[in-house]
């Protein structure tokens, strides 16, 4: 895989260049609430425009259907890139019109330009090959040269993603590069202990991890709305929790391996549980109780791993040489039911382990409850990605760059 530094060694002054960035960040309306994404690309983007490059810098947001929707605009994430850079970044209000094509062409030597959200083709995200790859020939017109550097999509079979490197040349920008880096140690030259903490709503989007998990790491310690699946499948009443009972089946299964093969699988012991789910907007809960995680009473859904489980599960990371952390444990963006991954964040940081935060809900906590994120080892910026790869499965995003 070519990476952007040899890109830079043959120069690329006065080329444009195409970097596929992930500019998808979290919006209240037209604010942006975390800008980590695109303070990730930073160091591609500003060593392309200090080179003498014209970047074209395209990504998607949110999940527009095909179409232009003024909610998932990229003008917001444009402007904030303008002042990450500190100098102005033009914005193209379509991906290969007329817009585009000016903006491009109005490119000097060292700037930047933005163009709108990618998902607003249709043909971005097409099932057809033939209709993908129209789309990206329109964007090949842009750009002499192809740079892939948004980690968080290169699981996705996407124009910008999977075809349009094939009619570039192209290399691998400085996110990517550092993300692959990261998780090969987290697969190939593992150091143990190894400790993986999975969190997030639902067991069935981490089931293909679990598996692969099994026969890697050493302990996994499961919080969050997935962890009712597995106390129900060892025959505890869980209340109006979170429950995706279709899946106890592969639930019992996975447990029994996890004890034939030596793997340490730690659940909840205590549970934060309501009665009436607050508001996120400030309410306080009438009633909210620790419990034990096998007596979660039937009228209330636990919303966070209690304080014996964050205890406990401190104590399974403090000596762990390797942690990779995906999914919160609790329903971390509101303050009562916060403090499970807190906790976790707050174990990471006190082990001597090499620390990896898997991207997405799990990158927002650290950052909403006021972590320092250069204290972890890595933070990722694609959850979806960083799982996928540790599934053992091929990124077609990944594969697109190989030469």
């Amino acid at each position: 895989m070519k990476t952007i530094d040899e890109l830079l060694a043959e120069g690329v002054a006065g080329k444009r260049v195409f970097v596929r960035a992930d500019l998808n960040v979290p919006l209240d309306g037209t604010k942006i609430t975390d800008d980590g994404r695109i303070r990730a690309v930073l160091p591609t983007i500003a060593g392309l425009a200090e080179a003498g490059a014209r970047v074209i810098v395209a990504s998607h947001l949110g999940r527009p259907k095909g179409a232009p929707d003024p909610a998932f605009s990229l003008a917001p994430a444009a402007a904030r890139l303008g002042e990450l850079l500190g100098q102005d970044v033009a914005f193209a209000t379509d991906t290969v019109g007329e817009s585009a094509a000016s903006v491009v062409a109005g490119l000097a030597d060292g700037q930047v330009a933005v163009l709108e959200n990618l998902r607003f083709n249709a043909g971005e995200t097409a099932k057809d090959d033939a209709e993908r790859g129209a789309f990206a020939d329109r964007l090949a017109e842009l750009a002499d040269l192809y740079v892939g550097d948004g980690f968080g999509a290169v699981h996705r079979k996407h124009a910008s993603v999977f075809d349009l490197p094939a009619r570039l040349p192209h290399a691998a920008g400085h996110l990517i590069a550092t993300e692959v880096g990261v998780l090969r140690k987290l697969t190939d030259d593992v150091k143990r202990p190894y400790v993986v903490v999975l969190g997030g709503a639902k067991v069935s989007d981490k089931l293909a991890v679990i598996d692969e998990l099994l026969g890697k790491a050493d302990r996994l310690l499961i919080g969050g709305g997935m962890a009712y699946t597995f106390l129900k499948a060892q025959g505890h009443e869980v209340g109006i929790s979170l429950l995706q009972e279709d899946q106890i089946p592969t639930v019992l299964e996975y447990m029994e391996r996890a004890e034939k093969s030596g793997v340490e699988l730690v659940l909840p012991v205590d549970i934060l549980a309501a009665a009436d789910f607050p508001d996120l907007k400030g309410k306080t809960p009438a009633d909210f109780t620790t419990v034990d995680a096998d007596a979660i009473p039937a009228d209330k859904e636990g919303l966070d791993i209690g304080p014996k489980t964050r205890e406990l599960y401190a104590s399974k990371i403090a000596d762990a040489e390797t942690v990779f952390w995906n999914g919160p444990v609790g329903v971390f963006e509101h303050p009562d039911y916060a403090g499970g991954t807190r906790a976790i964040a707050q174990a990471l940081l006190d082990s001597d382990a090499f620390t990896v935060v898997g991207g997405g809900d799990s990158a927002a906590a650290v950052r909403t409850l006021g972590f320092d994120e250069n204290a972890f080892g890595h933070i990722s910026t694609g959850g979806g990605a960083s799982l996928e790869y540790l599934e053992g499965k091929t990124l077609p995003g990944l594969a697109a760059l190989e030469d």
